[in-house]
């Protein structure tokens, strides 16, 4: 791992000198190059645009169908739906967060001691890279990496790493709150908004209490959260004939009729004439249900979720708004939870989530009231308890609103321990399955090369001890 990360941080900085005039300096010493000379804010474009890939790349569709949202038809996806993938699966993804996104963002921290807002966002985009890994990874590596020392470093337990990351966090935050930010053209996410970056690090600080069941730590986080849809952090595609969605751009290659989302149970709990339709007098899901559609077939006749020029959500406003409705429920009380989530219904009847397309079709989401929740109520018909009743529509919407997320695949493995009652009962891919997926499996080049790997990957329905 080392010897690649040196190799990468040469490339780069070649790369950031080229565009400088051809004949200047032509009788300097070619390997008088210093990376420290390069300006830090250099470095951040190209860790933001892996990050892109690694929260909402390959590994994000394999959630995606993993927790009941996509289906694979054909290919790599047609093999991983049925549950089928081999290690090599995880080499893009697993190089993307340890060469691409934490050397890059420790380097501008290296160098940036007199800039709190670069040293902020960095924390924050290692914090995000490194809890992603430990979320779908398990075990892992972080607390030896990027050491000149260590060319094997140990896998750090997962709970330790989501401990770290969450520290790294608060360090964020203290240098995020120290400066008013400025107009920062490198950073694609937020321009170098102070207030925005600290809001994302409280809703991944939420997201970190969410998956270790630290429900009042998690409350109080998303309280400082991602305020608005319009602070959500995503991936913004430029233009449809250069930068595009990453999802539409498979489905315009050679992933055509490969993955969708047509007939999954995401797709039937939005569909009024299923079984298992969701919606109530209260609830019309008409429009999230078109614009959510993905056919699998052409990536032209996708204009919604997955249109050419649709942002892709990384941590979102849904996510932030949706800890304060659970985590408010199960530390605060009912009366909390309940407000929460009818302020969330409130901005999805005001047309959020919906682009240009889909906004003029039916939608309807009206306030619950604490009657519905009750026995025999609307949304208690089965009659279980009535804070149940309120928590398992708040994680239902949770699955449908965190759709390209890896929240409803954060969710189904964090209530698999002990809360069956509130998962979303999305089917097994295949029938003869002992469980859903718990994890995904190791990169192949680290368990090759390190020798504190693990040797063998344990499989993907091995719980990480988070969910254990």
């Amino acid at each position: 791992m080392k010897n690649i990360i040196k190799g990468l941080f040469v490339c780069l900085a070649f790369c950031m000198v080229s565009c400088e005039s051809l004949v200047e300096g032509i009788n300097d010493d070619p390997n008088g190059l210093v990376i420290e000379e390069v300006d830090a804010a250099l470095f951040l474009t190209g860790a933001q645009l892996a990050n892109n890939l690694a929260q909402a790349g390959h590994v994000n569709r394999m959630a995606g169908m993993w927790s009941g949202q996509l289906i694979g038809y054909a290919s790599v996806y047609g093999n991983a739906y049925g549950y089928n993938i081999s290690t090599a699966e995880a080499n893009s993804t697993w190089n993307r967060i340890y060469i691409s996104i934490i050397p890059q963002v420790r380097h501008i921290i290296s160098i940036s001691e007199n800039d709190p807002l670069l040293k902020g966002i960095s924390k924050v985009m290692e914090a995000h890279a490194i809890g992603t890994a430990a979320s779908i990874f398990g075990d892992v590596p972080y607390s030896q990496i990027n050491q000149e020392e260590v060319d094997d470093p140990v896998f750090d337990g997962q709970i330790s790493v989501l401990d770290a990351a969450i520290g790294l966090l608060d360090a964020a935050i203290a240098d995020l709150s120290s400066t008013p930010g400025r107009g920062l053209s490198q950073d694609i996410y937020y321009n170098g908004d102070s207030g925005k970056w600290l809001e994302a690090a409280n809703t991944l600080k939420a997201r970190y209490y969410m998956y270790k069941r630290d429900y009042s730590a998690a409350y109080a986080a998303a309280q400082q959260g991602i305020s608005s849809s319009a602070n959500t952090m995503s991936f913004n595609p430029l233009s449809e004939s250069g930068s595009q969605n990453m999802f539409f751009t498979i489905l315009d290659g050679s992933r055509a009729g490969d993955i969708g989302s047509v007939g999954s149970y995401l797709s039937q709990l939005l569909i009024d004439s299923s079984g298992v339709y969701r919606g109530n007098a209260k609830t019309v899901e008409t429009a999230r249900s078109a614009y959510y559609t993905i056919d699998e077939n052409t990536a032209s006749n996708n204009m919604g979720i997955i249109a050419a020029t649709e942002p892709h959500q990384l941590v979102s406003f849904e996510e932030n708004h949706l800890v304060l409705a659970e985590a408010g429920a199960r530390s605060a009380g009912f009366d909390t939870g309940l407000t929460h989530l009818n302020e969330f219904r409130a901005w999805l009847n005001s047309g959020g989530r919906l682009n240009a397309n889909f906004s003029g079709m039916e939608y309807l989401y009206e306030a619950y009231e604490a009657a519905d929740f009750a026995a025999g109520g609307m949304e208690n018909m089965d009659g279980i308890a009535d804070d149940r009743a309120l928590l398992r529509e708040i994680i239902e919407e949770r699955y449908v609103s965190g759709f390209g997320q890896y929240m409803p695949f954060d969710d189904a493995r964090r209530l698999r321990k002990g809360e069956t009652d509130l998962i979303v009962p999305f089917p097994l891919n295949v029938a003869s399955a002992s469980a859903h997926p718990e994890r995904y499996p190791y990169a192949d080049q680290e368990l090759n090369a390190n020798s504190n790997s693990p040797g063998e990957d344990p499989g993907i329905f091995t719980k990480t001890p988070v969910n254990q």
